[in-house]
């Protein structure tokens, strides 16, 4: 397709990504192909498809997510507040993230919709795209149509970077808090850093846990499902939280010693997955960003007080090769919510894949 870029065909073509009405479209467009910008560059259009093709939860893509982190913890991004929205009606909302690592080509801006009651209906109730700039020029380099597949990848290997950084190298039962897509990606992940052979997991209906263990077994992994959190952290090495619960749902009693928490659900001002006692009772208490910690993660239950223990952030332990467990007792928590040079990282690591699988 020649000519310069049609704004008002991008607009349909975003209009009509989430039912796929691409047939009345140019094959180039809906295969995933390049709009002539008029200035000697194009823009590229990847749907889901090509980018599930090409991005995979495996160790390069881990790498490229560390990376992103370490660079936050050098002080190399520039990265401005997340801009939200809450849908209330629908239970949903929506983020919009982006980020700069300085010294790199592109970067990103992510529109993100999560929208909970959409399994109810047969949806996903994640979605969204991601735009990919030229940082020398600002022009659109690509829109990737991934219906949030690469939120769902960075975010699960984000815990996995948690855990191979804070949790003991010999850890091999993992509890999981919720019964969702996340939940199996967090495993899926963490098996790319940690021997894990025993999976624990509660949800808030035992039907959904015992329905989301069933592929999990069929893995190879022994899968227990309890009726309480507390029962089924007892034995943990690790634990992960995965809901967006507005309520506490772990309390740092149901913590065994030496455990290590990710905390991955509280991600917008009404969220919460820990209870207080949590964070006090660890012995480090790690973060992506203090700044997203105390406005949407688990920082904000210490809204208007001190924050009672020192704060980390993961970049820092990363980039600074910090041995944050002193010993096999320690308890660590780390509370992740995502940002936006996690999406920067997993959109040119996509875009560099696909570019060069068309090469």
């Amino acid at each position: 397709m020649t000519g310069p870029v049609s704004w008002p065909l991008i607009y349909e073509l975003v209009a009509r990504w989430k039912s796929l009405e691409l047939s009345s479209l140019p094959c180039s467009v809906a295969l995933g192909g390049r709009f002539d910008n008029g200035r000697g560059s194009g823009m590229q259009l990847f749907q889901r498809d090509r980018i599930t093709e090409v991005v995979k939860i495996d160790v390069a893509a881990l790498e490229a997510v560390e990376e992103g982190f370490a660079a936050l913890g050098r002080g190399t991004v520039v990265q401005p507040p997340i801009l939200s929205m809450t849908i209330e009606e629908s239970n949903g909302e929506v983020d919009v993230k982006t980020a700069h690592i300085r010294g790199n080509s592109r970067f990103a801006i992510k529109v993100s919709p999560g929208f909970f009651d959409n399994p109810k209906i047969g949806l996903p109730s994640l979605n969204g795209l991601m735009m990919v700039f030229s940082a020398k020029t600002g022009l659109v380099d690509a829109v990737l149509f991934d219906e949030g597949y690469l939120t769902m990848v960075r975010t699960a290997l984000a815990g996995a970077i948690a855990a191979k950084h804070l949790s003991r190298e010999d850890s091999h039962r993992v509890t999981v808090l919720g019964a969702g897509e996340q939940a199996t990606k967090q495993i899926e992940a963490l098996q790319l850093v940690r021997d894990i052979r025993v999976v624990d997991v509660w949800a808030r209906r035992r039907d959904a846990a015992e329905t989301w263990a069933i592929p999990v077994r069929a893995k190879g992994l022994e899968v227990n499902v309890h009726d309480s959190a507390s029962l089924a952290c007892r034995q943990a090495d690790i634990i992960i939280t995965t809901t967006p619960s507005q309520t506490p749902i772990l309390n740092g009693d149901d913590l065994p010693d030496g455990v290590h928490v990710t905390a991955m659900g509280s991600d917008s001002p009404e969220k919460r997955e820990l209870d207080e006692s949590v964070m006090t009772g660890a012995d480090v208490f790690v973060c992506d960003t203090r700044a997203q910690s105390e406005s949407n993660g688990e920082l904000k239950a210490f809204a208007g007080r001190n924050v009672p223990f020192e704060v980390i952030e993961l970049g820092q332990v990363i980039a600074e090769g910090k041995q944050v467990r002193k010993d096999r007792s320690d308890i660590t928590v780390c509370d992740l919510t995502g940002t936006g040079v996690q999406d920067t990282a997993i959109a040119g690591f996509a875009l560099a894949r696909l570019e060069q699988e068309q090469n």
